[in-house]
């Protein structure tokens, strides 16, 4: 779309405030435009038929015999529901005269200055709103994947639940980012983002994106592998290499390598003679840290020990290309479990048995550790939360604190015990979904680690989504008061060490993922 009219609506409604009902669809269809959707269709007696309308009826149950209607701002069946708001920028300016002075007073509030606790408070019911709309939809509506909530000229707030079984709304696409400005709608992307909320809300899954993303990677790396071998190199050699490789590209897409410079390191490469010197030039520079001759940069150094063999092989142009291929993918979006495929292609089909080390794919373990953790702490935030909010309207701002450190408190003492199975480390998936506690600006939990191989010594130098506990075991009586009890499924075991099984673990240990040192 031309950035004219885009520029023209931004320009439009940053001065507007403080009157949601005279502009509220002026707003939504000219955003509508620039989007480049559908505007709202008319409403039509037969509500059934109202899917994508302002104004949409919505029948409360009052839980006392009686029911009341009630009306969301802009509906669309299937994507979202939008609750509209409209607040003030504050005018801090010293006027002098008594006309101007009076001018001022009299000036729109709208639902409040923005800045202030009133206008939070306003946005905070807005939001609450707009989840009992989606609680009270009939049944053969469902529930919207999304919920819109917008200050009309100022900000549009997304909030997210996938699965639209009823779960709880979260920031999307976390907390840091789910607000838009208006100023922001210049940005593609965002509009993008935006377009999909109305056209398509579901490709918005990081979790279905993620395995559309993977699943993609995997083939290409599949391909190269099936390569690889075909040239007869040893399969075990050909997943360590892979392995180097896809851990480079994860590293730069994640910032922890510049942006795109592997990738151009690949498509700068003339002569493939050249390839295997400058990989592993590469790769022990990542291994000790320092000046780069490849990258032409320092590098920080990733310990772990997946570079500490440097070894690359060879590539035909074909092959290269593939590899080529992959890097351009959005590494940001894969599946950590593609690590855990190439490191049981490292391990024949015997050993790997031996050693139990199988993955279980992230969604199985989703499946209780949703249920059994997340949620459990969910509502119990909920709660505090309100409990704060109901303190803070009547004035005990004291009181709400404590009822906000009070779950911080308890949110750190949760400790995840690990029953006694036959492995001795067992790896716990955390979730990635939006709706994690960790995304709702709530302080990490607290998990025991074992003091080996932590970043400089660090207790928290295993990366958020792998948490252990060795020691406190359900059967020796050690967990803590309230903590959960209910331990997920487990994504990968190691065995014991020592004996004929030691040298298999040492073997292992080669395909960790690597940390990064700064």
């Amino acid at each position: 779309m031309p950035d004219e009219p885009i520029q023209a609506f931004i320009r439009l409604w940053g001065p507007s405030g403080g009157a949601e009902l005279p502009n509220y669809v002026s707003f939504l269809k000219g955003l509508c435009d620039i989007l480049e959707v559908d505007h709202p269709r008319p409403t039509v007696p037969d509500e059934p038929d109202n899917a994508y309308v302002f104004e949409k009826a919505v029948v409360f149950d009052n839980h006392d015999g009686t029911h009341s209607t009630r009306r969301i701002d802009l509906y669309r069946r299937g994507a979202f529901i939008c609750e509209t708001k409209q607040g003030v920028d504050r005018d801090d300016r010293e006027l002098l005269s008594e006309r101007a002075q009076e001018a001022q007073r009299r000036r729109r509030a709208g639902h409040g200055q923005r800045g202030t606790r009133a206008y939070d408070d306003a946005m905070i019911r807005a939001r609450g709103q707009a989840e009992q709309y989606a609680r009270n939809l009939p049944p053969e509506e469902g529930r919207p994947p999304f919920l819109m909530v917008i200050d009309i000229g100022h900000s549009i707030e997304l909030y997210a639940e996938f699965t639209q079984t009823g779960g709880v709304y979260t920031a999307f696409p976390d907390p840091l980012t789910h607000r838009i400005k208006l100023a922001d709608l210049a940005d593609p992307e965002i509009r993008e983002r935006l377009r999909l909320v109305w056209t398509d809300p579901q490709a918005l899954d990081p979790a279905k994106r993620s395995a559309k993303v993977t699943r993609e990677i995997a083939a290409k790396l599949a391909e190269l592998a099936k390569s690889l071998e075909a040239a007869q190199h040893d399969p075990e050699d050909v997943a360590q290499f892979l392995m180097r490789c896809l851990f480079t590209m994860f590293a730069e897409d994640v910032g922890l390598l510049d942006r795109d410079s592997f990738k151009n390191l690949l498509k700068d490469i003339d002569d493939l003679d050249g390839f295997v010197p400058t990989m592993q030039e590469l790769w022990g520079r990542m291994n000790l840290g320092g000046f780069s001759v490849s990258l032409k940069k320092v590098v920080k150094r990733f310990n772990g020990g997946l570079f500490a063999e440097s070894h690359a092989l060879p590539l035909t142009r074909d092959q290269l290309d593939l590899l080529i291929e992959a890097a351009d993918k959005s590494w940001n979006d894969v599946e950590p479990a593609i690590f855990g495929t190439l490191l049981e292609r490292a391990l024949d089909p015997v050993e790997r048995h031996k050693l139990g080390a199988h993955y279980t794919p992230r969604a199985y373990v989703e499946r209780l550790v949703i249920p059994t953790v997340v949620e459990p702490l969910r509502e119990e935030w909920d709660a505090a939360r309100t409990a704060a909010v109901t303190l803070a309207k009547a004035g005990d701002t004291a009181g709400a604190v404590v009822e906000l450190e009070r779950f911080h408190d308890r949110l750190c003492e949760v400790k995840i015990p690990r029953p006694r199975l036959r492995q001795r480390q067992l790896f716990v998936c955390h979730s990635r979904t939006p709706e994690a506690p960790r995304r709702r600006n709530l302080h990490r939990l607290r998990i025991d680690r074992p003091p080996a191989d932590d970043v400089r010594g660090k207790p928290h130098g295993r990366p958020a989504s792998v948490a252990w506990d060795r020691d406190k075991s359900p059967r020796r009586g050690n967990r803590r008061a309230g903590a959960v009890d209910r331990l997920p499924a487990v994504a990968l075991s190691y065995p014991r060490q020592g004996g004929a099984a030691g040298a298999d673990h040492q073997r292992l240990q080669k395909h960790r993922v690597p940390r990064c040192c700064a």
